[in-house]
């Protein structure tokens, strides 16, 4: 089967916000389609068949043992800021935020994962803000988190940048200054991809894969996050290591996968919110003319084919000497963590299953919710119009 785009080769580096493409650029025109989330090419189904992601990874779950205590802390950090109220503030709560903590760090030491959990919780917070923000709106939600972030003497008054500051701040001083610096950069990227999904999301537009692949690297925040496993394990890696393409392809096969597995299982409350057209489910069916169940299915295919490069990246990794070496294992080992990890933490938060989490991991079916949109039919656009 082929690929669900042409195998791209990056490379990242720290010192741009952007990842150099060194082959299978995106279109620089990319097509768009105007729509809303309920208008498909086929009869709208009722639920669809998820495909075994856990049954195709060789990657072993590992969960922190300082959940217990640590997560009170941050619990008791994060109310101290009063971002969140009412429904927002709630889904949070409810959708067990901080449980994805000890899967995605299972390594750090009870330091390191008081910031993992924080910064977790920045993530949610910020996620719970924009998802629901227009383009300007979102991106004044991006102006000041970069500026909290970086600057820890900014101050625009808001919950939110307070949080940021004091977040920052702490993560500065236990964090090695090129893990650090690789963090504000991944950040930046992060929250500004936020800003351009709100954009797409308010005019109803999707993407073709190629481009779409490219975004939801950044606005998934998985590329930052993997960046936080560096921290959580002590390790400052040099840039010539992180920016190896054979690290790279690792890097962002890891990557893909928790976007994919991601994009799978929140599809049904995203498209029942109108929110469907940021999902590489939606982005297939539109460009390949697929059902959901069809689109499901290739993406269960692709995921074949990233495990693959991943592992195969993974035996090409050269030799730095024995200590990078050492922190290069730890750090592929961290990757998978967050790979699994993710994907474990998915059918126990209610954030995507509700209380039917167990259930769907063993039957695999999901019914779909009414959808909230309003019932349109597609048209193609062009991206300069």
């Amino acid at each position: 089967m082929a690929a669900l785009m042409n195998p791209p080769l990056y490379r990242i580096k720290t010192g741009e916000l952007s990842l150099e493409i060194l082959s299978s650029k995106p279109s620089s025109n990319p097509r768009l389609v105007t729509m809303t989330s309920n208008s498909t090419n086929t009869t709208n189904p009722t639920s669809f068949v998820i495909p075994d992601l856990h049954a195709m990874t060789p990657f072993v779950s590992s969960f922190n043992p300082h959940y217990d205590k640590i997560s009170l802390q941050s619990s008791a950090w994060v109310d101290q800021f009063c971002v969140l109220e009412g429904k927002q503030r709630a889904r949070y709560i409810s959708s067990k935020t901080q449980l994805l903590t000890p899967y995605a760090y299972p390594r750090a030491d009870e330091e390191r994962y008081r910031c993992c959990c924080d910064y977790v919780s920045i993530l949610f917070t910020y996620d719970e803000i924009t998802d629901h923000q227009n383009e300007e709106d979102a991106r004044l939600s991006c102006e000041s988190s970069c500026s909290a972030m970086e600057d820890a003497n900014f101050d625009d008054g808001t919950a939110l940048c307070h949080m940021t500051n004091d977040f920052s701040r702490r993560l500065s001083k236990s964090c090695g200054p090129t893990t650090f610096q690789r963090f504000i950069n991944y950040w930046k990227l992060y929250v500004n991809a936020v800003t351009k999904e709100a954009q797409l999301r308010e005019r109803y537009e999707v993407l073709d894969p190629d481009s779409f692949e490219i975004l939801r690297r950044d606005f998934g925040s998985v590329l930052v996050s993997l960046v936080i496993s560096g921290y959580a394990l002590g390790i400052d890696l040099p840039d010539e290591v992180f920016n190896h393409p054979t690290f790279a392809a690792m890097y962002l096969a890891a990557t893909d996968m928790v976007c994919l597995s991601n994009d799978l299982y929140s599809y049904n409350v995203e498209q029942a919110a109108g929110h469907g057209g940021n999902n590489i489910l939606t982005t297939l069916m539109k460009a390949k003319n697929l059902s959901l169940q069809g689109a499901a299915d290739y993406v269960g295919e692709h995921w074949k084919t990233l495990i693959e490069q991943y592992l195969d990246a993974k035996r090409r990794l050269p030799s730095w000497g024995e200590e990078i070496d050492k922190d290069v294992a730890q750090y592929a080992d961290a990757m998978e963590d967050w790979v699994i990890g993710s994907m474990d933490w998915s059918f126990e938060t209610s954030r995507y299953f509700g209380d039917a989490g167990q259930e769907v991991k063993r039957t695999r079916v999901v019914h779909l919710s009414p959808s909230r949109a309003e019932d349109a039919s597609a048209t193609e656009v062009s991206a300069d119009e």
